[in-house]
């Protein structure tokens, strides 16, 4: 498995609705912690989306799916926003 992504990805809301957008994931491997997480800049912004806190899921092309948590949201222009995202178990890619 890599240690980074950077491409297509969608995010699976708690009622199964999906976002598509683009990730930039990685793997931290500092002071003896396996994780992994990164960004998510979603193709629109919904309601929905800027209420998803935990229990969404990351998936990435080839069906790889991961758990995540969203820790952040920062507006970039005045229809996008930049998700950070905390990766759960196994990552994804």
């Amino acid at each position: 498995m890599a240690t980074t992504y950077s491409g297509p990805a969608r995010l699976i809301l708690v009622d199964g609705a999906s976002v598509s957008g683009m990730a930039s994931l990685s793997t931290n491997h500092r002071g003896g912690l396996n994780g992994w997480g990164g960004t998510f800049r979603p193709d629109e912004v919904t309601t929905e989306l800027r209420n998803a806190v935990e229990e969404i899921q990351l998936e990435l092309p080839y069906d790889r799916v991961g758990a995540v948590a969203v820790t952040g949201m920062r507006k970039l222009l005045a229809t996008q926003v930049l998700m950070s995202l905390a990766g759960r178990g196994p990552a994804p890619f």
